[in-house]
């Protein structure tokens, strides 16, 4: 029993501890020991002993200069190596099967590739029918949810760059929808501040999509999960819940890809 409740304080120790290294991870740099004690709520004695433990393991140091203090060279060490064994892929494979089964839709995680959006994993769904999208397949850039949300937060000249192989490709097609540059501008506009986009009827006139971006630890955007599902069946209160319940899964896989958490009261990343 003594060496169960022991272990209790032990965990209940280290869950401490991370309070203390949450606001050094938060901190655009390092603070004193006050502003440490305020922002974790706890009395400036007891960080104190928590900083001298992280600092003699070099997760935290202590600038000899001003007395603050800042993350250390083991957590950058241990940051890398989070980085080093991240994959998105195997880190989105339960969102899609949870999203599936609490949608019935079919959902897609998509990676840029050299020509577009490339859907690298699934999770078919009850409702979609006859109409399956294959591994591997290509989507298109300027009519499809998820192409939408990649060109919203691509760098400006990778994004330049998908636009003008989409035109390309679309000027051999006589029917192929081409959105003007201020439509797509007011689309990109609206996806990052929505957090998420939707379409109906572009890649099959029977199907609606909503797509949201997963981020890596740098900000930058890393994969996407889309929703397809009949047109008849999304109506606008499911696209609006759906919307949300997107929006939730692919910020929590952010996190685990090393992207901070979206602030309270924005639904997506600007």
């Amino acid at each position: 029993m003594a060496d169960t409740e022991q272990s209790r304080r032990r965990v209940q120790s280290i869950e401490v501890g991370f309070r203390v290294l949450r606001v050094l991870r938060m901190a655009e740099g390092p603070l004193p020991l006050r502003e440490i004690a305020a922002r974790a709520s706890m009395p400036p004695s007891k960080v104190h002993l928590y900083l001298v433990s992280f600092v003699r393991e070099n997760m935290a140091y202590q600038d000899i200069q001003n007395g603050h203090y800042g993350l250390g060279s083991f957590a950058i060490q241990l940051g890398l190596a989070a980085i080093r064994q991240l994959d998105v892929v195997g880190l989105a494979a339960d969102t899609l099967t949870e999203l599936r089964d609490k949608t019935d839709c079919a959902i897609y995680l998509s990676l840029w590739g050299d020509r577009g959006p490339c859907i690298v994993a699934k999770a078919d769904g009850t409702l979609q029918g006859a109409f399956l999208i294959r591994l591997g397949y290509m989507l298109p850039v300027t009519t499809t949810a998820t192409g939408l949300v990649f060109l919203a937060h691509l760098p400006p000249v990778e994004a330049e760059r998908a636009l003008n192989a989409q035109a390309a490709y679309d000027a051999t097609r006589s029917n192929a929808p081409t959105p003007s540059k201020e439509e797509l501008a007011e689309s990109a506009e609206k996806i990052r501040r929505d957090g998420y986009s939707t379409t109906a009827g572009m890649l099959n006139r029977n199907f609606a999509a909503i797509a949201a971006p997963i981020f890596d630890h740098s900000g930058k955007i890393a994969a996407t999960i889309t929703l397809l599902g009949p047109t008849d069946f999304m109506n606008r209160a499911r696209l609006k819940e759906f919307g949300k319940m997107l929006l939730v899964a692919t910020q929590s896989v952010s996190e685990r890809m090393g992207a901070l958490p979206v602030p309270a009261g924005k639904p997506g990343k600007a």
